[in-house]
């Protein structure tokens, strides 16, 4: 309102102005510089408080996240996240486990999956737990199968003809319709919050949510909606176009890493090991999987070599391993969560 006031006084002046130039017919070109001056005063003083804005919007968005964090500009902050809690319950007692060890620092969790009480369960038991949502719109596995937590009448885009969700992103991307995907995100969300769980941040599982700018947009109403920050990170390939959807000051990590099918199983812990020896100053995210390589999983991850049961077991016991902590601690890495994070946008 202090701004509508001045802005209302200096039409008042100019007009005064203008009115006395135009009654003093010699005198209009001794006048212009006047009104001019009044109108750029007038200017100034709307102007000023929007440009100030952006200003501080501009510092905010330049200032390095780890500084933002309250950390010097050197820091190396490491997010170890676990995802796909929910999925198995040996990926949860596996996850659990690494949560309660500090062998990683956050953890996301599928609400749609069959053991998602067991995680809410333990979402009452530790409430100081950092955990976030893994939102799903796929389901992958070849018999193990599952689907929406809305009802599936009003999301109907996002069943593929077996009545469970698309096995992969293209399945989505092809038939997803953006109020649908909008529906099931919020029933999603508000699922866990109704059985105790508070997010501390979302994610996607398989990346979904990041393969179009109108689905990512989705995404990001969502997220800004429930006031929780999103995983994104400067250096993915995938991330990066959405970047310039992101506002001003929105908090996006600058590196994120996780192995891929081109790592051999021999050599997972130097992967790892020499991730950490070669992080840079900034917040990064490293994502695993963790689950023990038993029957349940096995026959849950039939015919996926890939991110399967095997694989799960290799993550967990190279998060675990003392040469995996040794180089965390040799190189000075800080460990945080998105609970941090968090805390910088606005309540």
């Amino acid at each position: 309102m202090r701004w509508t006031r001045i802005g209302t006084a200096c039409q008042i002046r100019s007009d005064r102005l203008i009115a006395q130039g135009r009654s003093k017919l010699g005198m209009a070109s001794s006048m212009l510089p006047i009104v001019c001056a009044a109108l750029a005063v007038c200017l100034n003083l709307l102007g000023g408080p929007v440009a100030q804005a952006e200003t501080a919007q501009g510092a905010s968005a330049a200032t390095p996240l780890q500084v933002r964090l309250g950390y010097p500009a050197d820091a190396k902050l490491l997010i170890l996240n676990a995802d796909d809690l929910a999925v198995a319950h040996s990926e949860d007692v596996a996850s659990f486990a690494a949560l309660e060890q500090g062998w990683v620092t956050s953890a996301t969790v599928m609400v749609p999956c069959p053991w998602f009480t067991e995680v809410a369960a333990f979402a009452q038991a530790h409430p100081q737990a950092d955990l976030g949502l893994h939102l799903t719109l796929t389901a992958e596995w070849d018999t193990y199968r599952w689907g929406p937590v809305a009802p599936r009448n009003l999301v109907s885009s996002l069943v593929a003809a077996d009545g469970y969700f698309y096995p992969d992103a293209a399945g989505v991307v092809a038939h997803a319709k953006l109020d649908e995907v909008e529906i099931e995100l919020r029933a999603q969300i508000d699922r866990a919050i109704s059985m105790g769980l508070q997010p501390a941040h979302l994610d996607a599982h398989m990346h979904a949510l990041y393969a179009t700018p109108e689905l990512f947009a989705v995404f990001i109403k969502v997220a800004r909606a429930y006031k929780l920050p999103i995983r994104l990170a400067r250096n993915e390939k995938l991330f990066q176009p959405r970047i310039s959807q992101m506002m001003p000051g929105e908090p996006i990590t600058d590196a994120i890493f996780s192995p891929g099918e081109d790592v051999p199983a021999s050599g997972w812990v130097d992967y790892y090991v020499n991730l950490v020896k070669n992080l840079q100053p900034g917040v990064t995210e490293v994502f695993v999987h963790l689950a023990k390589d038993d029957a349940e999983t096995q026959a849950i991850m039939v015919n996926h070599i890939g991110w399967g049961a095997a694989w799960r077991q290799r993550d967990f016991d190279t998060i675990s391993s003392q040469s995996f902590r040794k180089a965390l601690d040799d190189n000075h890495v800080i460990l945080i969560g998105w609970r941090e994070i968090r805390k910088l946008l606005k309540p």
